[in-house]
């Protein structure tokens, strides 16, 4: 059974966050440099939500309000689907699936320890499929014992 530590394995465990108090501009950009889709919100060292590409569109662009006068805190999500590392895959899926959401924080007892996204998901299973396939091919499937 394969579980989130194994993502988080390859992956890594960083967790880019954003205080409640800074600007959606601020977040907005500090996504597209970090090249990701969301953040975890954080207010003295606890998660109290996260922002995503999605919260802003919705709730900023197309309102319209003004991304530098609008607080992360005014448009993020306060309540988080968390899964913890020894959550196996099958369920992560479900809960996204279920939520329609494509972040899903990582939590152990001293907090946020992760985050992994519906893309992460996709590209470890595609990865396990790849190996199969390789070890399939490679495989002998000499069943006439010609060689």
């Amino acid at each position: 059974m394969t579980t989130v530590q194994e993502i988080l394995r390859n992956k890594g465990k960083d967790v880019v966050s954003i205080d409640p108090s800074e600007s959606v501009q601020a977040a907005a950009r500090l996504m597209n440099e970090r090249k990701i889709g969301g953040l975890v919100v954080t207010a003295e060292g606890s998660m109290v939500g996260i922002v995503t590409e999605r919260d802003v569109m919705r709730r900023v662009v197309a309102e319209p309000r003004d991304s530098a006068a609008t607080t992360v805190a005014e448009i993020m999500t306060s309540s988080v689907a968390t899964c913890r590392s020894d959550t196996p895959l099958k369920e992560c899926i479900g809960v996204m699936t279920r939520d329609r959401i494509r972040h899903l924080p990582v939590v152990d007892h001293e907090g946020v320890c992760g985050i992994i996204t519906q893309g992460d998901i996709l590209a470890f299973q595609l990865t396990e499929h790849e190996a199969t396939i390789r070890y399939l091919s490679a495989s002998s499937w000499d069943v006439g014992g010609e060689g």
